[in-house]
């Protein structure tokens, strides 16, 4: 097997080992892949002291192989979240050139580096403040590392390409003013490569794996896990590009591959497709994170604040309340911190009003007609028999055809004529509906009245009025102003063995055999009185139930903090103190707040 030799680098240095993919392959996944190396990297409010900030490293983390499998081997798995000592993409790759077909391999991590703050005389302290009122702090940074590698695809095929991926050990030593002391950031030594191997499926589509392994020796055994960090690489993830082929999505891969792809392990890793949709493309990256093909970063963002997860705007929002001693001890403990909060600080007025609101379509969009190309639509009565002109007697009234009321300049409406006596709003016949429309646009619609016998038009004697035809009212999508309207979840029932469930219901809970969760299933055969039906964003409906023998039941009625079941889990049972008969809704209910639990549903619709 051929092996090509390469020290880590930072990710700003150039790439290496022969020509690659064309220019920008990799960069169109350059903002995604950034946020998935420094993902919970130092989360809101970025403070060291902050307790979400003391357990870190969450994803891809590859330990030596001794020290992570201390307690027996680890389960494989497609996400990253689990610690390993290995990653291992599998993906299918289609020949395009099969006589210049060249497979490009970027491994990224980060590097732990250890940040220790030491006095005047090197002792080392958890916290100095120089005479400039700077706070300096200890804290564990990372430094990002990246090694690239391009090999021919028959290479590949003959045997396979191991490349180093490690990173050397070194200490840098930043002197503070006056002589108040230094900081001294360290690395230790990171032993890792990676194989790219490549097996042939078809004439024209092969099966390529990576897979990167941590080769450092194990620490001793009863290494804490933050000590080890300083062996592992850290949010590996991998980038493949390459000339003369093309990658096919595992996720929705094109007909007739689906065995092929079912025959792909990947282990703490997943790839996906980069670049412009379809179920092939140019470039794969494979995260510890599970990804969508396609994955983007919003273009509203400004910038990255290390919670892919979470809402820009809300995340701003908070970091800009944070006092100025929060600040200055989020400064101190991370030079990435320290940029988050220069970029909200100066954050001008329409970047943040960017940050607000970007509706993306949720569906695919139905093409309709638009109203301003309803122009030349002339609406046209034409003469008939009187007993089936619109309006007659007997005859089912017309449905009249709506448009935009600024684009009905040019839309004339037509009836047959008639006697003058006869005609819409002669004497004696109800004044007929007009078609209305902005006033300063009715000077081109003319409207005509053409033949047709008399006691048969529109409107006259006898004959009824014509109905005013009605569109049906869509309700408000979830995310709209009025969705929420003509629900009342202290009210509202739901029908459950013909029996009507709401406020005040008595039930006995029955959680379904799989996908319930888990602690429900503790609460099985127990009774209790419903409290409120809440309807989902997705058109599920949950009922908030409170246990009848819960000791804290009346102040969790009062918080607002339920348990969350669905109708089919639910068996209707008599009022309290009579026979286990199905009973309808109490009128009085016990009023029911939004709560933060865990147990709430996912989305509620009140």
């Amino acid at each position: 097997m051929a092996e090509a030799w390469a020290e880590g680098s930072t990710k700003s240095a150039a790439p290496r080992g022969g020509t690659g993919p064309s220019p920008g392959v990799f960069e169109q996944l350059g903002a995604v892949a950034d946020a998935v190396l420094y993902e919970g990297y130092l989360l809101y409010p970025y403070r060291r002291s902050s307790a979400k900030n003391r357990v870190r490293w969450q994803f891809g983390v590859l330990f030596p192989r001794d020290w992570v499998e201390a307690d027996g081997p680890v389960t494989p798995g497609v996400s990253g979240s689990a610690d390993s000592w290995y990653q291992q993409s599998e993906c299918l790759l289609r020949v395009r050139q099969p006589g210049s077909a060249r497979v490009r391999v970027r491994v990224r991590y980060l590097q732990m580096q250890r940040k220790q703050v030491q006095e005047a005389g090197h002792r080392p302290v958890e916290s100095l403040r120089t005479d400039d009122g700077t706070v300096h702090l200890t804290f564990d940074e990372a430094l990002p590392r990246e090694c690239e590698v391009g090999v021919p695809l028959g290479e590949l095929l003959r045997g396979g390409h191991t490349f180093v991926v490690g990173a050397a050990a070194g200490e840098d030593v930043e002197t503070l003013p006056e002589g108040a002391g230094r900081v001294v950031r360290t690395r230790e030594e990171i032993r890792a490569d990676t194989t790219v191997t490549a097996e042939r499926l078809s004439d024209d589509l092969c099966r390529i794996r990576v897979r990167t392994t941590n080769t450092a020796p194990a620490p001793p055994p009863r290494t804490t896990r933050d000590e080890a960090l300083r062996r592992a690489l850290i949010a590996t993830h991998t980038l493949l590009g390459g000339d003369g082929v093309e990658f096919v999505s595992l996720i929705d891969p094109p007909t007739g591959l689906e065995a092929a792809v079912r025959a792909c392990r990947n282990e703490f890793t997943f790839p996906v497709l980069g670049g412009e949709a379809g179920d092939t493309g140019p470039v794969l990256l494979s995260a510890p994170i599970i990804l969508p093909d396609h994955p983007q970063v919003a273009p509203e963002s400004p910038g990255d604040l290390h919670d892919a997860a979470e809402i820009d705007e809300i995340l701003t929002l908070r970091t800009m309340l944070l006092t100025d001693e929060e600040k200055r001890e989020a400064r101190a403990t991370d030079p990435r911190a320290a940029a988050i909060l220069d970029r909200v600080d100066t954050m001008p007025q329409e970047v943040f009003e960017r940050l607000h609101g970007a509706v993306r379509s949720l569906t695919p969009a139905i093409p309709t007609a638009s109203a301003d190309r309803l122009s030349d639509a002339t609406v046209t009565l034409a003469a008939a028999p009187a007993d089936r002109l619109p309006g007659a007697v007997g005859s089912p009234a017309p449905a009249i055809p709506t448009a935009s009321a600024d684009r009905l300049s040019d839309a004339p409406v037509t009836l047959a004529a008639a006697p003058a006596d006869r005609l819409p709003g002669a004497v004696g016949s109800p004044a007929p509906a007009i078609p209305t429309a902005s006033a300063d646009r009715l000077s081109d619609a003319p409207v005509t009245l053409a033949a047709a016998p008399a006691d048969r038009l529109p409107g006259a004697v006898g004959s009824p009025a014509p109905a005013t035809p009605t569109a049906p009212v869509d309700r408000p999508a979830w995310w709209q102003e009025g969705a929420d309207d003509g629900l009342s979840p202290t009210s509202d029932t739901v029908i459950v063995d013909g029996v009507p469930l709401g406020g005040g219901s008595r039930v006995r809970l029955r959680p379904r055999g799989r996908g319930a969760d888990a602690q429900d299933m503790f609460l099985a055969g127990r009774t209790a009185e419903v409290a409120a039906v809440f309807h989902d964003v997705d058109g599920s409906v949950h009922l908030a139930v409170t246990l009848d023998d819960d000791p804290a039941a009346e102040l969790n009625n009062w918080y607002g903090r339920f348990h969350y079941f669905r109708p089919d889990e639910l068996e209707p049972l008599g009022p309290a103190g009579s026979p286990d008969e199905p009973s309808a809704p109490a009128p009085a209910a016990a009023q029911a707040r939004h709560t933060t639990d865990s147990e709430t549903p996912a989305a509620e619709a009140e």
